[in-house]
């Protein structure tokens, strides 16, 4: 078996720090076998020269083909170019015709060329058009379903690569069974109520959960008094995030915390007089709701424990080739209270030695769902 090859540099000037990638992948090269497939993470520092540096890969590294996309934020190893400039790159050597490349959802079908595409690395811009529902579509196409990714966090241009820049909608790479991979959803926020029922909702507007006014279901189970004023309740509420579980998903979960299918949404409004909140997703009656706040510390042994979890699995299908790890923005270092302290905690878990790479999203992708304040750990492994 193989590891991956990777290489990561941060420098404003991005042909700097292209030239340093370039060079820890030489080193690497003599002893591994031709790669197939790369990613190649950027830093918005670098969003204007994306296309020079994907043309830049192509002339150096033909026969790769290209995926990635820009983020606020990036990762490589124990390390971290979090608001900084840089470069990550990741090249596997996958078997033949074991993946195939897509630029938009639609063409995420290998039928035609005698491909099954059991599972998916996906880029997108959160700016896409009906991006849920695209989601939704990518899934179905799917022998498993399962696809895997983020939203691009640039703050100037959400792009997108595969094999060219694209300016967001929604790309990336399938995989058939001949590639095998193992993927983790770890939480960031932990319930602090019960689990509640949406009895009546429109839109986005909450009514009533449980048959009560959502706005005093909120008040009872983060401990505040009805009475508050409306500066404190918006400070508390802006601390306060809703937990969402679809009609029909499983719910169950550890004790006080989420299970998989659980999307964190922001609360971004209340009306004092209806006894309603605003919740930033739209609502259906037969949801299951539960208020939660982010907490680091549940956090980290949630993250540390899908590691172990997609570790196991990997060393018993023969070994961990590469990995990939894609967190929330609202994440990383800073969030676990030093530099670096995300990636590094994920590359030690992992046993020091494994190829990561990733960035930090917009939104997080599983299956088909989209996440927030999450962390979608993948592992690729084989004999």
């Amino acid at each position: 078996m193989s590891k991956f090859i990777y290489a990561h540099a941060g420098d404003a000037d991005w042909k700097s720090a292209l030239d340093s990638c370039l060079e820890q992948i030489e080193r690497q090269r003599p002893d591994a076998p031709a790669p197939d497939l790369g990613w190649c993470y950027i830093t918005d520092h670098h969003t204007q020269a994306a296309g020079s540096i994907i043309s830049a890969l192509r002339k150096h590294l033909p026969g790769v083909h290209w995926v990635g996309t820009v983020g606020v934020g990036i990762g490589a190893e124990a390390v971290e170019y979090f608001d900084a400039p840089g470069i990550a790159i990741m090249l596997a050597d996958l078997p033949a015709g074991s993946f195939e490349l897509f630029s938009a959802p639609e063409r995420l079908d290998g039928a035609a060329k005698g491909f099954e595409p059991f599972t998916a690395l996906v880029h997108a811009s959160g700016g896409t058009p009906d991006l849920q529902a695209k989601l939704e579509a990518a899934s179905a196409r799917l022998t498993t379903g399962y696809l895997f990714g983020g939203l691009s966090s640039a703050r100037n241009q959400a792009l997108c690569f595969a094999d060219e820049v694209l300016p967001g909608g929604l790309s990336g790479v399938a995989f058939g069974p001949q590639a095998t991979v193992f993927s983790r959803v770890t939480q960031g926020c932990q319930p602090v109520g019960p689990l509640r029922t949406v009895t009546r909702a429109q839109g986005n507007y909450l009514v009533t959960l449980d048959e009560k006014r959502a706005l005093d279901c909120v008040f009872e189970d983060i401990g505040l008094s009805p009475d508050v004023g409306d500066e404190a309740l918006r400070q508390e509420l802006a601390q306060t995030l809703a937990g969402l579980v679809a009609t029909g998903e499983d719910a169950s979960a550890r004790p006080g915390q989420f299970g998989t299918n659980t999307e964190v949404r922001h609360i971004v409004g209340v009306g004092r007089k209806g006894g309603l909140l605003m919740i930033a997703e739209q609502l259906a009656d037969g949801m299951r709701l539960a208020f939660c706040k982010r907490n680091a510390e549940a956090a980290k042994h949630d993250l540390l424990r899908i590691v172990e979890e997609v570790r196991a699995q990997a060393e018993a299908a023969g070994g961990m080739r590469g990995a990939l790890y894609i967190s929330c923005s609202g994440r990383g270092g800073p969030h676990f209270g030093e530099p670096n302290a995300e990636f590094r905690m994920v590359h030690q878990a992992l046993g020091g030695e494994t190829p990561l790479i990733g960035f930090f999203a917009g939104g997080e992708i599983a299956r088909h769902h989209l996440y927030g304040y999450t962390g979608v750990l993948t592992v690729f492994a084989g004999a």
